[in-house]
């Protein structure tokens, strides 16, 4: 389909004339605990949708994912630069980084729930996909474009801003990950780039454990596991 500039209604179809949508007891718990109440609950409902059990009249929360990561960054850059009026461009880089990425995401989707009220195919499920990190960060952005869809982007900054309040006040000054500052590091000293390399894996799949080994020029090296190779 042709693309054409405009606002682009991302909710499902309507439903029929006196079939108001009623949401089931876990989202409207769920409800509550986010702190908004859905003039469309449709949009709830697609936002904790995974691919793995849509079909063409339930649709998946991906499209509602690329939204929200957008609605999330810019309401990360503007709190940013309402807590520190003298950060540099460099300086409040890594501390947005650090804020929006999946991993964030996904603490934030586990302070509130998230992972209780998915709704999951059976081998997603199956596999532990309630507490998969990746299933959590995107339903955590979906839930975002949701609530922007809802009500507004007022409405989704409010929520971002009370559900990430913490941790902004806390980010770290310097909130580079701990991979570019090794790197930074070792480039500083004439060295090439750290190698990485990852030495073993066990656990089961759904919550395996990897860990890797990181070696410098000079021949230092260092090993650490933990459940993501990231």
């Amino acid at each position: 389909r042709p693309f054409s500039v405009g606002v682009l209604d991302m909710a499902p179809p309507p439903l029929p004339s006196g079939r108001a949508m009623r949401l089931s007891a876990d989202l409207l718990a769920f409800q509550d605990r986010l702190g908004h109440k859905f003039r469309q609950p449709a949009l709830l409902l697609r936002a904790v949708t995974h691919a793995s059990i849509s079909s063409p009249t339930r649709p998946d929360n991906q499209r509602l994912e690329f939204l929200g990561d957008r609605v999330l960054g810019l309401v990360m850059a503007e709190a940013l630069l309402v807590a520190d009026a003298q950060a540099t461009e460099g300086q409040l880089a890594p501390r947005f980084n650090a804020l929006v990425r999946k991993e964030t995401c996904a603490e934030v989707a586990r302070d509130i729930g998230l992972g209780d009220v998915l709704k999951l195919g059976r081998s997603e499920m199956m596999s532990g996909g309630r507490r998969k990190e990746a299933l959590l960060g995107d339903a955590m952005e979906a839930v975002i474009a949701a609530v922007h869809q809802d009500a507004g982007f007022d409405a989704a900054r409010t929520l971002v801003l009370r559900l990430w309040r913490d941790r902004i006040g806390t980010v770290a000054p310097d909130a580079r990950d701990a991979k570019t500052a090794l790197q930074e590091w070792a480039q500083a000293r004439g060295m090439q780039p750290p190698a990485y390399t990852l030495t073993g894996r066990d656990g089961p799949d759904h919550q395996p454990r990897f860990t890797v080994e990181v070696r410098l020029d000079n021949g230092a090296a260092e090993t650490a596991s933990a459940g993501s190779k990231r």
